[in-house]
């Protein structure tokens, strides 16, 4: 298991760095040219209705056969075994980076080695409920996101379609009456912003939502959460609320990353607007304000391999500032995959490893049915 995750995580950055690194250096247009598909869309035909059903449809669920990515810990790390009983909805990030296709196929190997590596980074933190499903879906392209095309729009629909089959099938699948977390990063939680206003709004399915985990992607307090018919997460222990950050180092550049994100809709069909977006402290567990890197109880923090990683204590602060984004103060060195503009994008879950997991045992341990 250990032998292979490091497999994993060596081919992580074979993958990723030059991708990155071509981020650093070139220009907004040349990052589109590098990574944007230049084919016509593929139109398919949704998953059939009992797609979910298969095992083979899943990264992680409970029972699997194989390696379960999403129960990975960090090296050195332990904790009591008082497991929760939520159950986990988790909608992994972008991890098909070719220009081959708008939808990344189900079967391109590299993607999927890359979606397990980011499932450990970014699962992780919600394992102490081991009920955690992270479903395959065709993902969109990650040059859907640097792109104005119909066919970006049209990717993204795609995906949608997947991430709605396989949450019918994770209902079906666990109790009736148990708690339920939805968590995404990036690509994941644009999925998840949608599926809540279609599938969970003024549902009798809300009471049971301990929180909505919106990391890495905009959630507009004007334009979404009236739509997801949720809250923002007001206190450390309150429940059925939605949080989100954003993660950038000083001095930040962040033109690129509003453009692209002013490229989809909010929730209300229109562009974001100008206002604040959701700024979740993941130090505090409340929006706004700013805590000391002292408050972090852990980072995710890889050795100078890249291979291994264990957990650091009180290396970053975060700040809720311009924009309602989350400035985390100087660059920290934490690998090669920080996006232009000191745009931590990444890293947002690995920054606040472990805080995020005591945010999650906390809000479990208060939800009321």
């Amino acid at each position: 298991m250990a032998r292979k995750f490091l497999y994993l995580v060596a081919g992580l950055i074979v993958l990723v760095l030059a991708g990155m690194f071509a981020l650093r250096l070139w220009s907004e247009e040349l990052s589109e040219l590098a990574f944007v598909p230049d084919t016509r869309f593929e139109a398919q035909p949704a998953v059939a209705a009992n797609a979910y059903a298969d095992p083979a449809m899943w990264y992680a669920r409970p029972g699997m056969s194989g390696a379960n990515p999403a129960l990975w810990q960090p090296q050195g790390y332990a904790e009591d075994a008082d497991a929760l009983g939520a159950a986990v909805f988790f909608v992994h990030p972008t991890s098909y980076l070719g220009k081959e296709h708008w939808n990344g196929p189900l079967d391109d190997a590299k993607a999927r080695e890359l979606a397990l590596v980011l499932i450990r980074g970014a699962a992780s933190p919600f394992n102490k409920n081991p009920a955690i499903w992270a479903p395959r879906y065709r993902q969109a392209a990650f040059g859907a996101f640097l792109s104005d095309a119909p066919a970006a729009a049209r990717a993204l629909d795609l995906a949608y379609g997947d991430i709605d089959m396989a949450f019918a099938e994770f209902l079906r699948a666990i109790a009736k009456d148990q708690p339920i977390i939805l968590a995404g990063h990036s690509q994941g939680a644009f999925h998840l912003k949608r599926l809540i206003k279609d599938r969970v709004a003024a549902t009798p399915l809300a009471r049971r939502v301990v929180a909505a985990y919106l990391i890495g992607w905009p959630v507009s307090p004007r334009q979404d959460l009236p739509a997801m018919a949720m809250p923002a997460c007001s206190a450390p222990d309150q429940t059925g609320c939605v949080i989100s950050w954003m993660s950038f180092a000083e001095p930040a550049d962040t033109a690129m990353m509003e453009r692209a994100y002013a490229r989809r809709m909010a929730l209300d069909g229109k562009p974001l607007d100008r206002g604040d977006f959701l700024c979740s402290n993941p130090l505090t567990g409340m929006p706004g304000g700013a805590a000391a890197a002292t408050a972090n109880h852990g980072t995710l923090t890889p050795d100078k391999t890249m291979t291994s990683f264990s957990l650091v204590a009180g290396q970053i602060p975060a700040r809720c500032g311009k924009r309602g984004l989350l400035y985390i103060g100087d660059p920290p060195a934490l690998g090669p995959y920080v996006l232009p503009g000191n745009n931590y994008h990444v890293y947002d879950v690995p920054l606040f490893w472990l805080n995020t997991r005591r945010d999650v045992e906390r809000r479990v341990r208060a939800w009321k049915p």
